[in-house]
């Protein structure tokens, strides 16, 4: 079949690699001038399956209510009339409940460890670089309470098959050793060996490109405008290049416009609930005698992650809840340098941090959308929060099989 898939980052890219594996003829569409240049640009560069706890969970609300009014909260809602967000926020308090969390953490970790499988494999074939490590992922806590929760969340992860290990505040030093100035900081931890981290717009440049020389077409510069239906299908897609219009045509199409997807399918009569989680990252330059982290970590307190990119250090993390706003706020900013600065005082890095902010795409359980929508011949793969580089792979896989019309190796929720 021919498929044109919309949207060029980590998502839509390989959505494309496992369609083309699939025998289908595929044309990727994007507005940027190149892959991954948006969400997945300087996300915070980890294959985390130890991260399937959504954010909708019994303690959300009431720390969502203790961070009101501070411009550094982890959790940030900008109080604006805004009627997506409204539905989106009852929502999620709906998805807060014991069970609901449960069945959510369920379905994330499926997904998210075929994704991992499916990458390894992926790198395996192809040798595809992307400055990756497979040193596992450390949460480390420097909360009491925060530990004592992550204790009982470990335990249901390792239930459904993420093997979290909780461990002390020694054995966090001894995995990682630039964690030995905050050692008085630290509680305890997790550590879940088979994790990974890597460079995601490294990731889905180099893998864009192997798609080219396999026959994947690109248009990049070039914007979506609407698409045309007939009689519960999809019979074409208005975009402009330059400033011309024309309609591209295919028998399937593939909406991976992450944030933006509700957006498109909103005159369609889709109401999607997803809605933008601004987060930020800080990159920053390393000598090779820097004190800093090899293993990639998680301090869930403070919601930021730290992955080693080669020779670079990646900080990123928080949720903005601000709309379709991609401005940088200063103060967040200045918040990932404070906490950095606290648990590795020795970090000597080069130059200035190079600050990003993108927009997640969130659900209120954290699920995301794939699979076939309302119309015949439109599928959806978006939702994915703040694991799109995690679910990426697996997500691509289980959507090239259901447009082939085979069943998905795992079980997916149904939209």
């Amino acid at each position: 079949m021919r498929v044109l898939i919309f949207g060029a980052g980590v998502v839509g890219v390989s959505s494309a690699w496992y369609l083309l594996k699939a025998g289908h003829e595929v044309t990727v569409i994007d507005r940027q001038l190149a892959a991954g240049m948006e969400t997945s640009f300087a996300n915070g560069g980890q294959i985390s399956v130890s991260h399937a706890e959504p954010w909708s969970n019994p303690h959300a609300p009431l720390r969502a209510l203790s961070w009101m009014g501070r411009e550094n909260a982890p959790l940030l809602f900008r109080l604006r009339w805004d009627p997506a967000l409204f539905d989106w926020g009852l929502r999620f308090l709906r998805e807060c409940t014991p069970k609901r969390t449960r069945a959510n953490i369920r379905d994330i970790v499926s997904l998210a460890l075929y994704s991992r499988s499916q990458l390894k494999a992926l790198r395996d074939e192809t040798s595809i670089e992307y400055d990756h490590l497979e040193r596992g992922i450390l949460h480390v806590y420097t909360e009491r309470h925060e530990f004592a929760a992550a204790v009982e969340s470990a335990k249901v992860l390792r239930e459904f098959g993420c093997d979290r290990k909780t461990i002390s505040a020694d054995e966090c030093v001894a995995i990682e050793p630039a964690l030995i100035a905050a050692r008085p900081l630290l509680v305890g931890g997790d550590y879940t060996a088979a994790d990974e981290s890597g460079d995601a717009h490294c990731f889905t440049r180099n893998l864009a490109e192997l798609c080219r020389t396999r026959g994947v077409s690109f248009r990049y510069d070039t914007t979506l405008e609407r698409l045309l239906t007939e009689g519960g299908r999809i019979t074409g897609a208005l975009v402009k290049t330059s400033g011309a219009s024309e309609v591209l045509a295919a028998d399937a199409y593939v909406v991976a416009l992450g944030s933006y997807t509700p957006l498109l399918l909103r005159p369609l009569g889709i109401r999607l609930p997803v809605y933008p989680a601004k987060g930020y990252s800080a990159t920053l330059a390393l000598t090779e005698s820097s004190v800093a982290p090899t293993v990639a970590l998680t301090d869930d307190g403070h919601k930021l992650v730290f992955s080693r990119l080669g020779q670079r250090l990646r900080i990123a993390g928080t949720a903005e809840f601000n709309g379709y706003n991609t401005e940088l706020n200063s103060v967040r900013c200045l918040a990932l340098m404070q906490r950095t600065q606290q648990l590795f005082p020795d970090l000597r890095a080069v130059g200035e941090p190079q600050f990003w902010c993108g927009l997640r795409p969130s659900t209120p359980s954290n699920v995301p959308f794939i699979g076939r929508s309302v119309y015949s011949n439109l599928y959806l793969n978006t939702g994915h929060g703040t694991l799109g580089w995690t679910m990426a792979c697996g997500s691509g896989s289980a959507l090239a099989d259901i447009i082939s019309g085979r069943s998905p190796e795992i079980r997916l929720r149904q939209i």
